[in-house]
């Protein structure tokens, strides 16, 4: 994450959006690195990159320092044009990595402009039509489905979320700035509700892990990741089930037909584990 200086609007016009994305374009066929999500606003950009033998810090002197140069040329200035250093959160890639891409794709919708989602200065339209010009999208789309049809399909129906999906993002970013996971603290609250509607439901933790379809360890499952608080992550609830990451990304994103069996579970369960 980088911002303009003292707030100030860097890549307002469209011209300046093309030059930094060519920018990151060049960096990225010499240092070999991939670009999972991107949005340019006025005055910050963001980006989701996965990093091979060159450091971010040298990615990221090289993409700034250009892009500086170039804009002192232009407007006829000196001086710094970012704020600082860029800012730099790590993403666990399997964990959280779809919320983060969803975060950075709803700049646009958090800042109010016209285009919304379809905002041409972002990633999004290159998932929607399954192309990556700038962007390395086929690791993201496989998390939804193998089949890349259906993966656009389910990346966009996931992109129509609830705001809550946003607000943990947010979340995650600020837990991961003040460097305070409270790791212990949240495995202890899910195994906690686990135990809770494991008793309620007669199973045990081993049906509940076994990777059984039977309706009511399937129906179980679903209730616990649901139920399941919103700082506690995809990968931390995946790991604790036994199951994949995208399965449980798929149903906190709403990705599947909710019974009414599974309805009334998490009305009931809720009240117990509040």
């Amino acid at each position: 994450m980088a911002r303009g200086n003292n707030g100030e609007y860097i890549i307002k016009d469209e011209q300046d959006k093309k030059h930094y994305i060519d920018i990151v374009k060049k960096y990225k066929e010499r240092y070999q690195f991939k670009l999972y999500a991107y949005c340019l606003m006025d005055n910050h950009i963001h980006m989701l990159i996965e990093v091979s033998e060159v450091p971010l810090a040298k990615i990221m002197q090289g993409i700034q320092q250009v892009y500086t140069q170039h804009y002192n040329k232009k407007y006829k200035r000196t001086g710094h044009v970012f704020q600082q250093r860029y800012k730099a959160v790590v993403c666990n890639k399997d964990g959280y990595m779809l919320h983060l891409v969803k975060y950075i794709h709803y700049n646009p919708v958090k800042a109010k402009i016209e285009e919304g989602l379809d905002y041409k200065w972002s990633s999004h339209r290159e998932y929607t039509k399954g192309k990556g010009y700038h962007t390395d999208i086929e690791s993201v789309l496989k998390m939804i489905s193998k089949n890349k049809t259906q993966a656009i399909k389910g990346y966009i129906e996931y992109m129509k979320g609830q705001p809550d999906d946003i607000e943990e993002a947010e979340y995650r970013v600020e837990e991961a700035q003040s460097n305070t996971p409270r790791t212990k603290e949240k495995g202890l609250i899910l195994e906690n509700m686990i135990n809770k509607i494991i008793d309620k439901q007669k199973i045990t933790k081993e049906e509940l892990m076994s990777g059984s379809k039977a309706q009511k360890i399937s129906d179980t499952r679903k209730v616990i990741i649901i139920l399941a608080s919103a700082d506690i992550t995809n990968k931390e609830v995946a790991e604790k089930l036994r199951i994949s990451t995208a399965a449980v990304s798929r149903i906190r994103a709403g990705q599947y037909k909710k019974t009414e069996n599974v309805k009334n579970m998490v009305e009931t369960y809720s009240k117990l584990i509040n």
